[in-house]
């Protein structure tokens, strides 16, 4: 049966472990009543969606050199297909460079200071749903040199220390590789929540987040912390970095994009590889993203009928309004000065040598936006 998950009572063993908590800060019943619709989510495998994505980079400085980076779609899989990338503008070159280790690809620009900066690319991507039918294996497509990559730390993802002892804590008498990442699943949404105040995705240092006890975060911190976790427990697993599109089609606000204006839609997402099933979808950051935003009112609860449906669909699958950029990890960006970033998802930019922030508008003016378009 499609999207039936095995081991449920493991699952539901692992939630109702902290119900204690979750009950103490529970809504007051009148608005929880209030919010006991029900809702569905369940994206299934179908037809691809094709989109055109437009990314606009201005810099307003005149008279002094800059350089900029563009991330440019590069993930070819069975839920996304790169057709094209154009690109235009007033740089003295611009050209598209591979990243060597994860194949990321992105635009190169660099500009003279003649004029301010301007740069305009295309990119044309198709998408669609993700649903594991846990019923059927699948062939095994990666071989253990592919997955080796997969299981390696991160300059933010460190995998001994406190990442090790607690991954071995919340997989300990798992018998499957399936049992190890259901669990850490349950673990990642009981012990972390997200929070709004965190600037762009978050930071993603997952060593500091254990440390320190504060399991907030974005995307970046969450998924980043489940992929983590997933590695140091054995389980190959990675952070997909890209951009939500369009609305989602089951009505939940949260998880969707306004196609006219995309910036501030980055959203990384997370795949396990699973020896019955190959590559999985995984996304529980926006299954705390659903508790913490999507009625106004923050749902502590995991089993609340708008959250339940998200967060089993959201175990094997998503929603294909979300385009993937790439799988990467500390990169560096060819010819700059101010060393690696540590993952790529949002435009980047450095005039006369000094990093700009891409997530202060007035400094680094940049805008993103996708339209439905035929392939």
């Amino acid at each position: 049966m499609q999207n039936s998950k095995p081991n449920a009572i493991t699952r539901r063993s692992l939630l109702k472990a902290a119900s204690g908590a979750l009950l103490a800060a529970a809504l007051p019943q009148a608005a929880l009543a209030q919010q006991r619709e029900e809702r569905r989510f369940a994206p299934q495998p179908g037809d691809w969606r094709s989109f055109e994505v437009v990314t606009r980079v201005d810099l307003q400085k005149n008279g002094v050199p800059a350089k900029v980076w563009v991330p440019l779609p590069s993930v070819e899989t069975a839920w996304q297909r790169s057709l094209s990338d154009e690109w235009s503008g007033n740089g003295k070159s611009m050209r598209v460079v591979t990243d060597g280790r994860y194949g990321a690809k992105y635009l190169a620009a660099e500009f003279d200071g003649t004029a301010p900066a301007v740069l305009e690319v295309r990119s044309r991507v198709q998408t669609r749903d993700r649903a594991t039918d846990w019923e059927k294996p699948a062939a095994a497509h990666e071989t253990p040199d592919d997955l080796r990559s997969w299981l390696q730390p991160t300059d933010l993802m460190p995998l001994d220390g406190i990442v090790h002892r607690t991954a071995r804590q919340i997989v300990a008498g798992a018998r499957t590789d399936l049992d190890k990442v259901q669990r850490i699943y349950d673990w990642i949404i009981i012990s972390t929540y997200r929070e709004p105040k965190v600037r762009g995705c978050g930071v993603g240092d997952i060593k500091a987040m254990l440390e320190s006890g504060n399991l907030s975060g974005k995307c970046g911190d969450i998924n980043g912390l489940f992929v983590g976790l997933c590695r140091a427990a054995g389980v190959p697993a990675r952070d997909a970095y890209g951009i939500r599109l369009a609305p989602s089609a089951f009505g939940y606000r949260e998880l969707g994009g306004n196609p006219a204006s995309l910036k501030g839609a980055q959203h990384c997402r997370a795949e396990v590889y699973l020896r019955k099933h190959g590559w999985v979808a995984m996304d529980p950051a926006d299954v705390g993203k659903v508790m913490r935003l999507e009625t106004g009112t923050w749902i502590k609860d995991p089993d609340h009928p708008v959250v339940a449906p998200v967060r089993k669909a959201l175990f094997g699958g998503w929603e294909g309004n979300w385009m993937a950029y790439n799988f990467a990890h500390d990169v560096a960006l060819r010819g700059s000065t101010t060393g690696k970033i540590g993952f790529f998802m949002y435009p980047q930019a450095e005039i006369a040598g000094e990093a700009l922030d891409p997530l202060e508008p007035d400094a680094f003016k940049y805008a993103i936006s996708a339209r439905a378009v035929t392939a």
